[in-house]
């Protein structure tokens, strides 16, 4: 959920982060830090991310079924901003797909800071057997093009995936967490790193609640 061309996103650090009692249903918690986890920043400016000992096909089978979601955006990002936007949203994911290695779904929303029209997203999961890491690729209805994707596995039920970017046209590193501890009230995070994961803005978070 990046929209990079759109001049707003952000990101935080690596404690337990308490999201907002604004949450009509549940008060989740991202876990977020300082450092990177299970990836590092080589000496010739490299991400190189590895997967965690447990990284497993299945790490995405939880989000099978249709939910209500709950979202906060930050209404700038990498600016300075603490002034959240909040909104509501449907998901209906596909559950497992390509005989195991692959995760789909659909995000639907009439919120949309770009054009005011209803906006819809798509996120296709993909998990590389060899190895062993998961890249999650974004496409929204405004512009019609796959982000690059973010790659990572879970380490037990935190699942953290990142990728080099551009935002206003400075280099950033993306990072998105999953939080799964109750898979029928599942909690998602984007922040943004400006100085190669030294610090994190959150920009973005949603709690989702299971329909179905």
């Amino acid at each position: 959920m990046k929209n990079i061309t759109y001049p707003k996103k952000p990101l935080a650090l690596l404690i337990l982060f308490v999201l907002a009692a604004s949450f009509a249903k549940a008060q989740p918690s991202v876990p977020t830090g300082p450092s990177l986890v299970n990836a590092r920043i080589t000496q010739a400016g490299e991400l190189e991310i590895t997967p965690s000992s447990t990284s497993s096909a299945n790490d995405f089978d939880y989000l099978a079924g249709k939910w209500t979601m709950h979202n906060k955006r930050l209404l700038s990002r990498l600016s300075n901003c603490t002034q959240w936007v909040e909104y509501e949203a449907t998901d209906e994911n596909m559950g497992s797909i390509l005989y195991g290695i692959g995760n789909m779904d659909f995000f639907k929303t009439t919120y949309n800071q770009v054009n005011g029209k209803p906006y819809e997203g798509l996120t296709v999961r993909l998990f590389n057997p060899a190895t062993r890491l998961w890249s999650l690729y974004w496409v929204d209805s405004n512009k019609g093009t796959m982000d690059p994707p973010v790659v990572g596995s879970f380490e037990g039920n935190v699942g953290t995936f990142y990728c080099k970017d551009v935002f206003n046209g400075k280099p950033i590193l993306v990072r998105f967490i999953w939080d799964k501890t109750d898979k029928d009230n599942p909690v998602w995070g984007q922040a943004f790193s400006p100085d190669n994961g030294l610090t994190w803005e959150m920009n973005m978070t949603n709690i989702s609640h299971r329909v179905q």
